[in-house]
């Protein structure tokens, strides 16, 4: 069964306020290093102790699309630990609705996947929640961690390169 995780949400807004939205990524989702505003670019999200991930943006059209390649990832609750590797999350913008219709996909989150529940669940949180809001009345509900939790510029420096060595590590098997 190829079914790749799809969400939908209709906002109150224009596709270029939608898309502008979607590219704040700490707004929305939770703190970042790098960038997500032009192909090529590369950026890190995590969730420390649980979670990181390595991106890479494929496709960027103002207010129509944008598409995210998984460079890297570490999923600490999954036995194949860079489950999410090799996917892409994409989200397709298209006026409707008197508004405007998002289509999140994370192309490659699949039912069988070990991490499907979990993560599923956390996309449409963020998706339906927070960055519908976000979008709608400028405030997310993005993940957010201090006190023990709390990373440094350097700690994000070290998972920057850590998802760099996993893609180059990955490149190199194929």
């Amino acid at each position: 069964m190829n079914a790749n995780f799809t969400t939908t949400i209709t906002v109150d807004a224009t596709p270029q306020k939608a898309f502008d939205a979607i590219n704040d990524v700490p707004g929305w989702w939770g703190r970042i290093t790098g960038s997500t505003t032009a192909v090529g670019d590369e950026f890190v999200y995590v969730v420390p102790g649980l979670h990181y991930s390595g991106f890479r943006v494929t496709d960027i059209e103002p207010a129509r699309r944008i598409a995210w390649l998984v460079t890297g990832s570490y999923l600490d609750f999954t036995a194949d630990k860079q489950e999410w590797n090799g996917t892409t999350v994409r989200f397709d913008i298209e006026e409707a609705y008197g508004g405007t219709l998002v289509t999140f996909t994370h192309e490659g989150l699949e039912p069988e996947d070990e991490c499907y529940d979990v993560c599923s669940n956390a996309w449409g949180m963020f998706v339906n929640g927070s960055l519908k809001a976000f979008i709608e009345t400028g405030e997310g509900k993005p993940y957010s961690f201090d006190g023990d939790e709390t990373l440094t510029d350097a700690d994000h420096a070290e998972l920057h390169h850590q998802v760099a060595e996993a893609a180059r590590l990955a490149n190199n098997a194929s």
